[in-house]
Formats: structure tokens, sequence, C-alpha cells
């Protein structure tokens, strides 16, 4: 089956050495169409730019045939959330993961405009035909696990991950072949 991917990095980024990076180029050295955009000011995201650059992605992503898989870390995940309401039918995607999304009680002051976000159950059901949260204990951007704060909330099935913290480098985390597997629909969860 043929598949459509489009990353999307946190606050300030995701460098090389982030599981994101090292996916977007073992995806494209398969031949997969690879979505990886900057998106606008990272190191001062604002809602309003972030979403208006997400649904471009999501009509380049919609324009095309194949499986189309949206693959969100950090703030990204943030963003989807906050925007599970806006997305136009035709560019929902098929599958969606939301790593490491921060909470409010946890996240930074820098990106506090961010919540709170106005996800309900029904938006995110709505939005892709399957949302599932893969986060780790020990994240210090979400102390309560995101499978407490966003999964349970938004009755999303939720993968923890002993220990992974944030779930990027920092924690420990480069390449992920879970994650590649799950995208390239090998496995069930990433986890």
């Amino acid at each position: 089956m043929r598949r459509r991917f489009l990353i999307l990095h946190g606050w300030l980024g995701s460098g090389p050495e982030h599981w994101q990076s090292w996916l977007a180029e073992r995806l494209a050295a398969r031949g997969a169409h690879v979505q990886y955009p900057s998106l606008p000011e990272p190191d001062v995201p604002r809602p309003e730019c972030w979403g208006a650059a997400l649904r471009s992605e999501l009509e380049r992503l919609a324009d095309g045939p194949g499986e189309r898989v949206v693959l969100c870390h950090s703030l990204g995940a943030v963003l989807w959330l906050r925007e599970a309401a806006r997305i136009a039918a035709g560019a929902r995607p098929d599958r969606v993961v939301l790593v490491a999304p921060p909470c409010p009680r946890g996240a930074p002051p820098e990106v506090a405009a961010w919540f709170p976000t106005g996800a309900t159950a029904q938006a995110v059901a709505v939005a892709a035909a399957s949302t599932r949260v893969v986060c780790g204990t020990g994240d210090p951007y979400c102390p309560e696990t995101a499978a407490v704060c966003w999964a349970g909330p938004l009755a999303l099935p939720a993968d923890v991950v002993p220990g992974g913290g944030h779930l990027n480098p920092d924690a420990g985390l480069g390449p992920w072949p879970a994650m590649e597997a799950w995208a390239l629909g090998q496995r069930a969860s990433p986890a």
C-alpha cells in the first residue's frame, strides 16, 4: 500500500538527531511521499501561524493517492489538537500519532498561549480515521503523562513508554524502529 506522510515537529523544531528526522530520511529512502516542514518561527511559535501551515500541509498531503499518516511530536501534537475541529473533510488523514504532547501544567511559558486547546473527543475523532497518543513517564513537559492529560479525556488509545521522558534525543531516543514499523502499517502500536 502506498502511504503519504506528514511529520510535525514541536517547539524549537527537531534537530538531526531526533527520531522525526531519522524517520523522515528512512521513509523518503523507501520512496514514500514525505512532508517534513519547518513550521513558522519554531522558537516563538504562534498558534494561528502554525494552524495555517498545518491546513496547507494537509491539503498537499491529500493531493495524491495512498494512506495518509500524520506523526506529531510535542507542540506539533498540541497543534493537531487545537486544529482538529477545523480540518476539512477532504484533508482528513487516515492515521495520526500524537507523541509526547505537553500538558498545560508542564508547558514552558513560551507556549502558554497554546492552552487551552479547545479539543473535544468528538472533534479529534472526526479529524482522522484513527488517532493515538504515545508518551513516556517522567516527561518534564507533562508530569501527569499525556495518557492522563490527553488520551483519557479525549477517548484515545495510549501507549506509555516507561522512563521515556519527552521521547526525544534528550531522553535518549534517536532512531525509533517501532515508530517506523507503525508508520508503515507493520505494527499496531509504535511503543
